[in-house]
């Protein structure tokens, strides 16, 4: 099957000539490491079976958070986690979308624009919950950066999980007046569209920004999401990688690039060709900057209020029918996680290692 390595080791050498005194630190720590997951650079071990002496060498992950070949453990591990986390309640998701107008600047000054942006977004939203008239309290907050659409196209977006209830001191958890209902939308965007203005000219950049941007209706999106569980397995897919598995990847013929996605207007399945250096560039725009967090909690998900989250979480358990317990944070995860596999050769033995193979260049 082709590999995203594959690409990045035929074609990243002449990119990276063309590109060298223009590219971003994390943009080649990445090209870096995904060239070498999974190969004896990073070094493995050798396991033999117990049974029938069948060998089989595994290498080491690159654990770089945009391999489309890592962290499948890791992100099991993080559902896991959020998903004990999750209150029994109902909820929303809200998506945010910074408009075309401000992508190039997000795109030059990364670190602070997409922090201005999942603040900015998740401000007011709680500025407007704060309001009686929909909610008059704290809701839990879980915010998830995008950078991309389908076709890997650049397009900074948050999606927001959103509890529709919150918590209130003297009163406790308090529903959403509105089963079906958070708050406007209309009046949603407006208020994100002046925190983000408000924020983008104290961060020093509004002579940056076009000023027309601040005039135009800014898209945010609202919708019931029932419990949050399937919208966590949306998020949880693209935690720890960009959007883009290798299984997408069709051909690499004459230093073209063919994929494919799935449309979100008509729900189709479309074919992109791209140049290899403009599939390379295109790839690496979503690469986020070293230590920047893609994932944050807000209000009553804020490690600041865990009392209160579990003050919440008691109330509601008490007025909620039982149901089967939560999932521990590491089960399914880490439970078989150092256990030797079974032989595929002979499917009676474990594969025990039996020599550890060293890197060949140093850890990134």
């Amino acid at each position: 099957m082709l590999e995203l390595a594959d690409i990045f080791r035929q074609a990243g050498p002449a990119y990276r000539q063309a590109y060298q005194a223009r590219m971003l630190p994390s943009h080649r720590t990445a090209m870096r490491d995904i060239e070498a997951c999974r190969t004896a650079a990073l070094g493995g071990h050798l396991r033999a079976c117990d049974h029938c002496d069948a060998r089989r060498y595994s290498y080491h992950s690159c654990r770089n958070r945009h391999c489309p070949k890592c962290h499948t453990d890791q992100t099991r591990r993080w559902l896991n986690r959020q998903r004990a986390r999750l209150l029994p309640a109902s909820y929303f998701l809200v998506t945010f979308t910074l408009p075309a107008e401000l992508r190039a600047l997000a795109r030059s000054h990364q670190k602070v624009l997409y922090r201005l942006l999942m603040t900015s977004a998740a401000r007011a939203l709680l500025k407007l919950t704060a309001d009686p008239r929909y909610l008059g309290a704290r809701p839990g907050l879980l915010a998830v950066l995008h950078t991309w659409t389908r076709a890997m196209i650049y397009h900074p977006h948050v999606h927001i999980l959103v509890t529709a209830g919150g918590w209130r001191e003297g009163h406790g958890w308090v529903r959403s007046v509105h089963p079906n209902f958070l708050v406007p939308g209309w009046a949603l965007s407006r208020i994100f569209r002046a925190k983000l203005r408000d924020a983008v000219r104290r961060a020093g950049l509004a002579h940056l920004a076009p000023p027309h941007a601040w005039q135009k209706n800014w898209v945010v999106h609202l919708q019931h999401a029932g419990t949050g569980e399937k919208v966590l397995d949306y998020l949880a897919r693209y935690v720890f990688r960009i959007a883009l598995v290798n299984s997408r990847l069709e051909r690499f013929e004459n230093g073209r690039v063919t994929f494919r996605y799935r449309d979100n207007k008509t729900r189709t399945i479309k074919h992109c060709t791209l140049e290899a250096a403009e599939f390379i560039a295109r790839f690496l725009q979503h690469v986020l900057p070293n230590g920047f967090s893609k994932v944050r909690s807000y209000g009553l998900f804020s490690p600041s209020r865990k009392p209160q989250l579990e003050k919440a979480r008691t109330e509601l358990l008490a007025s909620t029918p039982s149901s089967s317990s939560p999932v521990s944070p590491e089960t399914d995860s880490s439970r078989h996680a150092h256990e030797a596999p079974r032989c595929p050769v002979c499917g009676i033995g474990l594969l025990r290692i039996i020599e550890i193979l060293p890197r060949r260049r140093p850890p990134p």
